[in-house]
């Protein structure tokens, strides 16, 4: 009889283990299949690309070094991977090794000159007419600095900056 109540627990302890392993399968496939669902359904989000380009429109050989007032000329290139409009400027600034260049806030060079404000819709690039800047004085490591300003209900926030650094000779 002892040997009977012990099979009748084992059957017992089997069927409730069998019970909640069905249940845990279960609260697995529902977890799993919402996080694939929530990835499916949730947009990656989206990007801007800047850039510069050398006189010729490439991104590469750009000029290390120039004489006193001699011409620089280089492109610049936005891209729009946002899902929305992307109204921007671009400032064009000039330095030295004084200026700081910093990718989270804007430098504390020149101004130069602004470009804009251009509308990107989405998936848009856009390539700036050639810009020309040039120096006019002696110095190394004087520095082209080119910021990407978002325009957003009428307020410029600073986005991104790039630059050139080129020693300037005689």
């Amino acid at each position: 009889m002892r040997e009977n109540d012990e099979k009748n627990n084992l059957r017992k302890s089997y069927k409730q283990f069998e019970i909640l392993l069905k249940i845990c399968l279960i609260i697995g496939i529902v977890v799993v299949s919402g996080f694939i669902i929530y990835y499916i359904l949730t947009p990656e989000p989206g990007y801007i690309t800047f850039g510069i380009l050398n006189e010729d429109r490439g991104a590469e050989d750009y000029p290390t070094e120039a004489s006193v007032n001699e011409t620089i000329s280089f492109y610049l290139t936005v891209g729009n991977y946002l899902n929305q409009d992307l109204t921007f400027q671009i400032q064009i600034k000039k330095g030295n090794n004084n200026t700081v260049r910093s990718s989270s806030s804007p430098s504390n060079g020149t101004l130069d000159f602004t470009r804009g404000n251009f509308t990107l819709n989405p998936n848009g690039n856009w390539i700036s007419v050639k810009l020309n800047v040039s120096f006019s004085e002696l110095g190394e490591h004087q520095i082209i600095i080119a910021e990407l300003w978002q325009i957003k209900s009428n307020i410029e926030e600073y986005y991104e900056q790039l630059w050139l650094q080129l020693n300037i000779t005689n």
